[in-house]
Parts: C-alpha cells; sequence; structure tokens
C-alpha cells in the first residue's frame, strides 16, 4: 500500500523529528493482498488514514483502470483500521484488520456515469495473526468495485504472509500473497517479493531506504477471461521517513519502481493505456496511524 501528499507538504514534514519507535501491527493492500508492518501507538484498536498520489495507476503490473498520463494522476484515499483480538503477554499475536481504499482521477470523455470522477472502490476485511516471531499471516477478502462504472466488480480471496526479524531472512522481509478470484474473470495469482531496508541517518527514526523487488504471476486467465497465464517484475527505491504529527505516528514516502511485464500482459493495456514492456512508476505517499 502507498501514500502521498504534495512534495512541499512531504519536505516540511520531513524536516519535523520524528517521535520513538513504537510497536507495529501488520496491515493489507488492497491491490495485492501483501502485508506490510505499520508502526502505531499502544492499545488495542489503530484507526490508519493514508494518502497516495502516482503518475498513473498500475496493479499486478497491469493497468487498473487509470493509464499513466501526468494530466490524469490519480489520487487514493484510505480509510482503515486494525483491532487487536489477542495477546501473548504483551505481544500482539491475532489482529481483525479492515480497509477502504478510493481512487479518484480527471475523467476521460468515456466516463459518463456519476460519479465521472471516481472510478475506483476497493474494500478488504481479514483476520491476521502472528505464528512466530517476525511472522505475520493473513486471510483477506477484498471486494472491488468501479463507481462511475469503468470496470465490472470483482472479488478476491488471499493468503499471505510476511517475516520481518532481525537476522538474516527476515531482513530481507520477504512476502508472499495467493489470491483465488471468486467473482470476477476467476484464476489465481501468486506474488512474492523482497524489501530491503538500509537506514540513512544515525538517528533511531532516521531517513530509510528501502530497495523492493517483486514477482507476479496471474494464472488461468486471472488478468481477463481466456487470457492465459501472464507474469510481471518490478523493482526499484523507495525512502521514507516518520514525522511527528501530534500523538500519530506518521510516515512520508516517495518510491520509484519500474514494472517490466511479459509481451502477453503489456498487450492488454489496449486501448488507454501504454503497451510498452518498462513501465515507470512513480509514488508519493502519506499515512498516519493512531
Amino acid at each position: 500500500m502507498r501514500y502521498a501528499v504534495g512534495p512541499a507538504a512531504a519536505l516540511a514534514l520531513s524536516a519535523a523529528a520524528a517521535p520513538a519507535a513504537g510497536p507495529s501491527i501488520p496491515f493489507a493492500d488492497t491491490e495485492d493482498a501483501t502485508l506490510s508492518e505499520i508502526e502505531v501507538g499502544d492499545g488495542d484498536s489503530h484507526p490508519i488514514v493514508s494518502f497516495d498520489l502516482r503518475n498513473g495507476d498500475y496493479a499486478r503490473g497491469a493497468l487498473d483502470d487509470d493509464d499513466a498520463g501526468l494530466g490524469r494522476v490519480p489520487l487514493h484515499i484510505a480509510i482503515g483500521g486494525v483491532l487487536v483480538l489477542h495477546r501473548r503477554g504483551s505481544e500482539a499475536t491475532a489482529f481483525l484488520i479492515g480497509q477502504s481504499s478510493n481512487g479518484v482521477h480527471a475523467p476521460r470523455s468515456g466516463e459518463r456515469a456519476a460519479p465521472r470522477a471516481w472510478y475506483e472502490s476497493n474494500t478488504l476485511v481479514g483476520l491476521a495473526w502472528r505464528p512466530a516471531a517476525g511472522l505475520s499471516t493473513a486471510a483477506t477478502y477484498t471486494i472491488k468495485t468501479s463507481p462511475n462504472g469503468v470496470a465490472p466488480t470483482t472479488h478476491e480471496a488471499s493468503l499471505t504472509a510476511l517475516y520481518a526479524a532481525d537476522d538474516a531472512l527476515g531482513r530481507l522481509k520477504p512476502k508472499l500473497a495467493v489470491t483465488r478470484r471468486t467473482r470476477g474473470a476467476g484464476g489465481l495469482y501468486t506474488i512474492a517479493g523482497i524489501a530491503p531496508s538500509l537506514p540513512l541517518s544515525a538517528e533511531e527514526n532516521g531517513l530509510t531506504l528501502t530497495l523492493p523487488v517483486t514477482m507476479g504471476i496471474g494464472w488461468g486467465g486471472f488478468y481477463a477471461a481466456g487470457s492465459g497465464s501472464r507474469s510481471f517484475g518490478s523493482g526499484g527505491l523507495s525512502l521514507s521517513q516518520p514525522v511527528r504529527l501530534g500523538g500519530a505516528k506518521a510516515t512520508v514516502q516517495a518510491e520509484l519502481l519500474a514494472l517490466v511485464r511479459d509481451d502477453r500482459l503489456r498487450r492488454l493495456d489496449r486501448p488507454h493505456g501504454t503497451t510498452a514492456t518498462l513501465v515507470p512508476y512513480a509514488t508519493l505517499s502519506f499515512t498516519v496511524a493512531w
């Protein structure tokens, strides 16, 4: 999941003093169901609000209802949260997670159904748990709709995992998700990736560089009915900075990825998206958690 503010606001927030490190919780992305860790405050209820601004909208390497034209830069606004369901001593081990992510953009002439600018609404619910130190797993269900009618409604059921610990494997932060589409074109989707990070400051909560690498495969017509199996890979870098925002935990992030699609996948972006094999994908993001 990604969140965004304008560059001037991001620079101003990054200059603020960072808060002290706190507990983290697992949280799932509504686009591909992968897990991440979000730093939160104390307690059992954690609201999360996020924003992201992109140069287009791509999910799993394919056009996701919005081409990459700068004149239609999509803004996503997400509201969600995590409720701790069980603890082992002071350690939270089971969670209820939920999120609604909504995308708006400058509509095309063909997008005539109201509300024209609101092209995407993804709603996810799930149960997450930590069976071992550093390991987070979850089962999620996501309903994806298009309020302006540009895309059909789909439902997805996913199993997902993330390992982040202070050992050789955990420092790579490997993640995996398997998704079955229960309504829509059908098919199965698998995604795996790593995201090793490097602190760029001696401060405990200073600027961090992350190098995410991901590979995904859609099997049996997952991307489109009759499309067979198609794949993509992505790699790049992101810079993230924790910031002070009252009593909340906030993070500003800038990310630049290169998406590499196979020949069969890139052709699916016709007629509104690019059919290039290599697609640059930039995101500015901002998230606040309590």
